[in-house]
This record gives structure tokens, sequence and C-alpha cells, in this order.
């Protein structure tokens, strides 16, 4: 081998070595890239993952606020209604058409007439409703109350316009009786018209719930129709009748009462309203009935037969109107009467009132007042305001109230009477001063 060959094979030799030490530095450096690719890959995934969880996590979160608003205004909606959820099984499906409402009325009562002792009295009122759905055109409602008797010839009998129990008697058992039971027909195809047949409410209306010719607790015994229909965009006209039955006699003709009345309401904006009617109401075989029962008390009444003297045919005029006064609403009403029958001229009465406020909300309130004469036989006196003049016809004076919603569904009520009953010599002075707490669910 000569010199040249010698050399190429030392620079041969030499780089064959340098590949083979190269060769590893070579790989350790790709796979560190690799291992670096990996990682970056796996934080990149796990970025991914944290993303995915934290959107399902919103949307759980978002789903059950969802699901609890609708909790919400289920439960709301059955605080309001008393309906019955649905879901219910078959066996219990018949809750879904019942409805279950009741009220409590604590009462504490001072009443002073002249020349007799002043009187106080704890008093209580309960009721207890049923209402049940028969079908789409047919509801029944049925209604218990508390309410004092009394015992006359044999005859119990309840007050027809008091559900008052006097709390006493050494804590003895209190009255419970049927305050309302009737069928409420409502046909599909005439909408607005409702048949009652039973002990049902009073179908009348009494504008600012006054209540000159009826008592509030008066629920009267027979058949009524009450009718609402619009005419055009603000008005609406609304009709109400019926017979009753207040005697019925097993010889001869029975005493009933037929009426009816007619108003319309024109809404003048979305906070004023204007409202008029009128209304004839004829009561039959009155004239001549015995008073057996003693609720003629204030009527004229044959103090040799005890029979009422005169007949009852009232006419009734009526109106209202509605405004709102800043966030105030406030009704300015009134209501005249007039007994067509009545041949001693003690045969009108008349009432004019306010209100202001609506007590409903808890921290709402309500003012109200009234003044009203009303003449000895303008009205029955069985039938109207109980505890206005002791409970009778023949007096003229002044009502104030006021109402304050302190809790949902309680609420707290004062009431002030002040009037003179002018048909005795000499008249007298009456007070009544009623403090109430309100309970209902």
């Amino acid at each position: 081998m000569n010199k040249e060959e010698a050399k190429g094979w030392r620079a041969f030799l030499l780089v064959l070595s340098m590949a083979v030490l190269w060769r590893p530095v070579a790989a350790g450096a790709d796979e560190l890239s690799d291992l670096k690719r990996e990682l970056q890959d796996q934080k990149a995934r796990s970025a991914e993952l944290e993303n995915r969880i934290n959107q399902l996590e919103a949307r759980q979160r978002l789903e059950q606020r969802s699901l609890n608003d609708e909790i919400d205004a289920v439960e709301a909606k059955t605080e309001q209604t008393g309906d019955t959820p649905k879901g219910l099984p078959d066996n219990l499906k018949w809750l879904e058409k019942i409805k279950v409402s009741g009220d409590f009325r604590y009462r504490y009562e001072y009443t002073d007439l002249e020349d007799q002792p002043t009187r106080n009295r704890n008093r209580i009122r309960a009721r207890l409703m049923v209402s049940a759905i028969v079908n789409g055109e047919w509801d029944l409602v049925f209604r218990m109350a508390t309410g004092e008797t009394d015992i006359i010839d044999d005859t119990i009998i309840a007050d027809p316009v008091s559900t008052n129990q006097t709390l006493g008697e050494f804590g003895s058992r209190k009255d419970f009786w049927l305050d309302l039971g009737y069928f409420d027909y409502h046909p599909a195809g005439i909408e607005g018209l409702n048949v009652l047949g039973g002990k049902i409410k009073n179908p009348f209306l009494m504008v600012g719930k006054n209540q000159l010719m009826w008592d509030s607790d008066l629920n009267p015994e027979g058949v009524g129709v009450t009718y609402s229909m619009p005419f055009g965009e603000s008005v609406t006209v609304g009709l109400s009748g019926g017979g009753f039955w207040l005697n019925e006699e097993s010889s001869g003709a029975d005493t009933s009462l037929w009426g009816i009345q007619a108003h319309a309401r024109t809404d003048l904006s979305d906070s004023d309203y204007a409202l008029a009617g009128a209304g004839w109401y004829d009561y039959g075989n009155l004239q001549g009935l015995e008073d057996e029962f003693g609720i003629g008390f204030g009527n004229t009444i044959d103090p040799d037969t005890g029979a009422w003297v005169y007949d009852y045919d009232i006419f009734e005029l009526l109106a209202e109107y509605g405004t709102q006064i800043g966030k105030v609403p406030v009704s300015i009403f009134g209501t005249w009467v007039k007994n067509c029958a009545a041949g001693n001229g003690e045969d009108t009465g008349w009432l004019v009132g306010a209100t202001a406020g609506k007590a409903k909300n808890p921290g709402s309130y309500q003012f109200g007042y009234d003044y009203r004469d009303v003449e000895r036989d303008a009205v029955l006196a069985a039938w109207n305001d109980s505890d206005f003049n002791a409970g009778r016809t023949g007096g003229e004076g002044h009502v104030l109230r006021f109402a304050y919603q302190a809790f949902k569904n309680v609420q707290f009520a004062l009431t002030y009477f002040h009037s003179e009953i002018t048909d005795t010599d000499p008249e007298l002075d009456y007070r009544r001063l009623q403090a109430d707490v309100k309970l209902k669910f």
C-alpha cells in the first residue's frame, strides 16, 4: 500500500467513526422532540377536556335553574288557585277537579246603644268551601260556616245575614251550617252566561260592596242567572236575575222574591271607568205574612197579628266611578232605592261612599267611607246590613273602614259605625266598633 492509499484509508476510517458517534446523538434529539410534541398534545387534550367539563357544568347549572323556576311557578299557581298538580295516579285523578279553600276571622266588637248597657264581645267566623269541576260546563260548590241560632216555636233557625259566633257559654260547641250549596252551569256556547241553582251567592251587583239593601253574608235560595257581554272595546253590559224562596207554605202561596238588574260599565282609560245601572225587586206574598222568626226588625209590623203591613216592590238606581290618583286606586259610588208598595212615606233609602287603596299585597292598605239613610220600609229588614243601625232599618249615619294587608293571606281591619235610629221616640244614638284579624287559604 503506497502512501496515497494509506491516506485514503485513514480518511475513510475517520468518516466512519464520526458517523458511528453522531448517530446516537441524532437519535437522542429525535426522541426528545417526539417527547416534547407528545407532551404538548397531551396538554392540548387536557385543556380541551377541561373546557368540555366547564361547558357541561354550566349547562347543568342552567338546566337546574330552569327546573327551579318551573317548580316555583307551579307552587305559585297552586297557592293562588288551589289547583292540585297534574300527574297524579289514576286512582287520585279526581283530586285534580277539587279545590278546597277557607277563611277564619277573629273579631273584638264593642256596641253602644243609647239607654242600654254597652256590650263587649269576642266573636269568630269560620268557613270551609269545596268546589268541584263536574265537566267542562258544570261546577258544584259547597261551603260550611259558623252561625248563631235561635229557637222560635220549637224551630231552630240560623241568622240569614250573619256567620258570627260569640265566644262564651263556658266553651260550648259552636254550630256549623250549610252556607252555600249550588250548581254553576256555564255553557261553552254562550260565553259570559252562568246559571246558578241552590243556596247561591247573591247574583246582584252592589257598587262599592255596599250593604244598603243586601248584607254581604246573605246567600239567597233558588235560581239565579248572570250574563256579561262586551259591546265594542270599552263597554261591558251585565245582567242579573233570579227567583228566590223566602218561606215555604204547606198550604197557600209561598213567599218569594223575583228580581232583575242591569248595568253598563265603560272603560274611559286604563285606570278610569264609569258604571251605571238599575234594578227591580218584587217580593211576592210578603204582605200579611206573620213574622214568626222575628226578622222584620225595623219594618212596619202589625202589633196585633205580627205580620208585615206592606209589600216590598223595590226600584234601585246605582252608579260608580273609578280612577287612580298616583298609584292609589280610588272609587266613588252611590245607590238609591224606593219601595213602591209602601203606603206610609217611609219608603226611600240612599247611600254614597268612597274607597281609596286596595288591601291585597303585603304592606298595602284600604280606606272606606259611606253615609246612608234608610227609612223604615225602604228595604226588607231581614236582609239588609246586620251591623249598621243595630241591624235594623229606620236610621241614618256613617260607616268608616280601614284594612291593612300585613302578610300574605293575613289582614287586619277596623270598622266603625255611628248612626241614629230615627223611627223611635226619642231618636237613639248607636255606636259599633269592630276590630278583625282575617286569615284565608
